[in-house]
């Protein structure tokens, strides 16, 4: 861990050509959840002839109970109400339920769909939200997490992070892919295929484009990628080790840590690969920047203090401030978007965790139970965190909820998964 130009070995590698490609989707498994979980009634939308599957509320419903803040209520055998006059909220109320959900599908020519929803408050009696989307076969799942994130946030008051994305790095027998796909999980993508690895993508702040380090030039060079196009380009290719690019927020500049001069030291360099200037110096090792949401500081990872630990210095340069002070080992920072939370691995009794760290107390909580984690990234909401981690002796992707209480699994059979990153 002091990850890519400390530990991955340079391989001879020959990437090949990447055009996207779907491929098959990540099962998941919930652990876990809060004390107490908001009861949502979830009745099933009314059909339409030739709708995709699964149905929108069963899609949406997964997205809130991936949360670990919600429950379902069983709506088997109750009436099935399309529009707020027709509810009638005792009933539902007799069920347990806090909150209501009924909609409907209508058919449209061309193969196109009209959703109409409703969120209905059972306790007040009231409606909450109503939302209308004419959309395409292929909207379906984007328009099933748009419909979740309403739900999540008009319920919690914190806006919800289910049509986000996930980028990691697959590996299956030789072949490492760089993929992107729904925070589910689903809708997977292949953006580069490569017979060598790739390492540390991360999503630019408006999701359009990716950063990561590939091996075909013999050496770890940084790449930015366009997720629409596939049209990339070279911005650090310099002697040494090129590696750990981390974006700053308003996407014209990138923290990279290069060997060009001595030891791994951090520099800021333009998105296009023009204007380096070197950040940070020593002799020792610092790596793994990270930039704050203001964009005025960096977090990363330094053996300055004699062992791995995690410190700050401003975006214009300084003397850098040490951060952790807990255990003798903490790795791969991250920070939360509104600023207040940072995550990091740590090393206790020989097992790597995820640690949740309340910059403004220094408190910290471990977050995770397992033994060999890595890559910690926060999601968009700043709810959860996604990591990689190794079970049955491969590599999965896990989410944490911050109070760590609320575990999710998100592996394919067959393949190792790592270097994850959540994006817009």
């Amino acid at each position: 861990m002091l990850r890519a130009v400390l530990f991955f070995p340079l391989f001879c590698v020959a990437l090949l050509s990447a055009p996207f490609s779907a491929r098959a989707a990540m099962e998941i498994q919930v652990i876990g959840g809060a004390a107490n979980k908001i009861a949502v009634a979830m009745v099933p939308f009314q059909a339409a002839p030739g709708q995709p599957v699964p149905a929108l509320t069963e899609i949406a419903g997964d997205d809130l109970e991936r949360s670990g803040q919600f429950r379902r209520v069983d709506v088997s055998g109750m009436q099935q109400p399309v529009a707020p006059a027709q509810v009638n909220y005792g009933i539902w109320r007799g069920k347990g339920a806090d909150a209501l959900v009924i909609g409907q599908v209508a058919a449209l020519p061309g193969g196109r769909f009209e959703i109409r929803f409703y969120l209905l408050d059972v306790i007040k009696q009231t409606q909450l939200a109503a939302f209308s989307y004419t959309i395409s076969a292929a909207q379906w799942r984007a328009t099933a997490h748009q419909i979740a994130d309403i739900i999540y946030e008009k319920l919690t008051g914190i806006p919800g992070a289910f049509s986000s994305r996930i980028a990691y790095v697959q590996k299956q027998g030789k072949r490492f892919e760089l993929r992107v796909a729904d925070a589910d999980g689903q809708n997977p993508r292949t953006v580069v295929r490569s017979n060598e690895p790739v390492i540390s993508p991360r999503f630019s702040p408006d999701g359009a484009r990716l950063v990561y380090v590939s091996f075909e030039d013999k050496k770890p060079v940084v790449y930015v990628q366009s997720l629409q196009d596939g049209g990339r380009r070279k911005v650090a290719a310099f002697k040494g080790s090129n590696s750990a690019p981390a974006w700053a927020p308003d996407g014209r500049r990138l923290a990279v840590v290069l060997t060009r001069d001595q030891a791994s030291q951090i520099y800021l360099i333009n998105a296009d690969g023009s204007g380096l200037t070197r950040l940070t110096r020593g002799g020792n090792l610092d790596t793994e920047p990270v930039f704050s949401p203001d964009g005025q500081t960096l977090y990363f990872t330094s053996d300055r203090g004699g062992s791995a630990q995690i410190y700050k210095v401003a975006a214009s340069g300084g003397e850098p401030q040490r951060v952790t002070f807990s255990g003798s080992y903490n790795v791969s920072p991250a920070i939360s978007r509104d600023g207040r939370h940072l995550t990091y691995i740590s090393r206790e009794d020989g097992r790597f965790r995820v640690v949740l760290h309340e910059l403004a107390s220094g408190q910290t909580r471990v977050l995770t139970d397992t033994a060999r984690d890595e890559s910690p990234s926060f999601a968009p909401n700043g709810q959860a965190v996604l990591y990689a981690t190794v079970q049955g002796g491969r590599g999965i992707l896990g989410t944490v909820s911050l109070d760590g209480k609320t575990r999710t699994r998100l592996s394919e059979s067959g393949v190792d998964a790592r270097e994850p990153a959540w994006g817009p």
